[in-house]
């Protein structure tokens, strides 16, 4: 038994983790499908229409030897339409997408400026090559700048989060500001702002409008806001040849599934024709958090910390045994342990109204 006694100690802490099938009967609030699109048949029908006509239905290879599909240009094209880059690539999940830019971005004497509640994904890629990182404190522009002012990288490169997974903070519209006055690279993980903040739901670009310029790069899931799986980089086209040259992730993979591809352009397509009715749902739901928890959230995450690993699984269980599924987030993947909650807009604001009045009394 090689690894009993690590499983031991993380029994012991309240940290083991553990597999579990998802139980449909429950009211789900602890998924990322934003938006409630896993559960839009018209989507799922039309793709599945698509795809039935088409003479394959998988990839079949990397982007680089035949697998790249006029369905994945269509919808890189059309991703860049609608968020103003000039260039994308699509890519297998989010996760791949962040070893993808930092691993391959990052060269001998550039410095990657990173902030310390970014993605566990980006934190791997950037050890890797032993590069050179150096983590901010979370969405500190004033330490941010101030690192930056005194590096002498050949190249500075900024990555932030539009959404913070856990915390459900928005980045800080300063820091691209602090990104064109330093003319550093800025990369900019929308996984779970894409889809729910700005104008047209396209995220932190789109929200504090910000006029989309060479050193910017966007990352965007699939498999959260869109109700797909996936991924995709935006970025300037030399910038997205070179990920195509140099990303371990894009060369070597098999490219996104043909369903996936098409589901996320379907998905993207709602979201934009559907913008206006999807914020005011939005809205609706953060009002409710507010009203009865006291939280203003920016989108639908709302974090409520406890500090305790054992009473955040004794809320999640107790809660799931009342038929509400929330999740239930220990260290390492947060400082502190949390109750994690997603106001997703498939599930009734009377539901959300309801689970609120119950954490509330447990708290």
């Amino acid at each position: 038994m090689y690894y009993l006694n690590e499983l031991k100690a993380l029994k012991k802490s309240g940290r083991l983790r553990s597999r579990e099938v998802v139980q449909n009967s429950l009211h789900d609030f602890a998924s990322n499908d934003y938006l409630g699109l896993s559960h839009n048949k018209t989507l799922h029908e039309l793709t599945s229409q698509t795809l039935s006509q088409l003479p394959i239905h998988s990839s079949k290879a990397s982007l680089l030897v035949n697998g790249y599909h006029q369905i994945h240009k269509d919808f890189e094209d059309a991703l860049c339409r609608a968020n103003g880059f000039e260039d994308g690539v699509i890519l297998g999940s989010g996760f791949a997408a962040n070893i993808a830019m930092i691993e391959a971005l990052v060269r001998k004497g550039d410095k990657l400026f990173m902030d310390e509640r970014y993605h566990a994904s980006g934190v791997l890629a950037a050890n890797l090559n032993a590069m050179d990182v150096v983590f901010f404190k979370h969405n500190d522009m004033d330490e941010l700048e101030s690192l930056l002012s005194v590096s002498s990288a050949s190249r500075n490169i900024i990555a932030v989060e539009g959404i913070y997974s856990m915390d459900g903070d928005l980045c800080d519209k300063k820091v691209f500001e602090i990104s064109e006055k330093y003319d550093t690279l800025l990369i900019v993980d929308e996984a779970h702002s894409s889809g729910v903040v700005g104008e047209n739901l396209m995220g932190v670009f789109d929200l504090y409008k910000i006029a989309i310029k060479p050193n910017h790069i966007k990352m965007g899931t699939l498999g959260k806001a869109y109700g797909s799986f996936g991924a995709f980089i935006l970025a300037s086209a030399h910038i997205i040849e070179y990920l195509i040259n140099r990303a371990k992730p894009i060369i070597y993979a098999t490219s996104l599934s043909l369903y996936d591809t098409l589901l996320g352009h379907n998905s993207l397509n709602y979201i934009l024709e559907n913008s206006e009715f999807l914020k005011q749902e939005i809205i609706k739901r953060q009002t409710i958090v507010y009203e009865i928890l006291g939280t203003k959230i920016d989108g639908l995450i709302l974090p409520i910390y406890v500090g305790d690993n054992t009473k955040v699984i004794e809320i999640k269980n107790m809660l799931a045994g009342e038929g509400y599924a929330i999740g239930g987030i220990r260290q390492p993947t947060v400082p502190l342990a949390i109750l994690r909650v997603i106001a997703r807009l498939s599930e009734s604001c009377d539901e959300l109204r309801i689970l609120c009045l119950k954490i509330k009394s447990e708290l």
